[in-house]
């Protein structure tokens, strides 16, 4: 499987999909840490991806996504963005409903 595959099967795995810097448990920078912590508040349900256990993966996410920074979040496969932009969906109460539609 390459590595475009191995992507597109993680966000098949799951509605919900964080690439991200560290583990929930441990995220290793704060933009990682803030968007766990807005998805905890939503309770979601969600697949976390250590972007850090898999340099080929980090690098071709990038292309991937169009989006050159981390955390990324997708929702049914879709990028929904990095930690500004969930941040700003989650103060209007747009990211709950995008969670809640799963």
């Amino acid at each position: 499987m390459n590595v475009i595959e191995r992507i597109q099967e993680q966000l098949g795995s799951q509605p919900v999909v964080l690439y991200m810097k560290g583990t929930p448990d441990f995220p290793q920078c704060g933009f990682s840490g803030q968007v766990v912590q807005i998805l905890q508040a939503c309770k979601a349900q969600y697949r976390a991806v250590n972007i850090f256990e898999d340099p080929e993966l980090r690098e071709a996410l990038k292309e991937y996504s169009h989006w050159p920074t981390y955390p990324q979040l997708y929702v049914n496969g879709e990028l929904v963005g990095g930690c500004d932009i969930v941040i700003d969906l989650f103060n209007k109460g747009e990211l709950q409903n995008m969670l809640t539609a799963n």
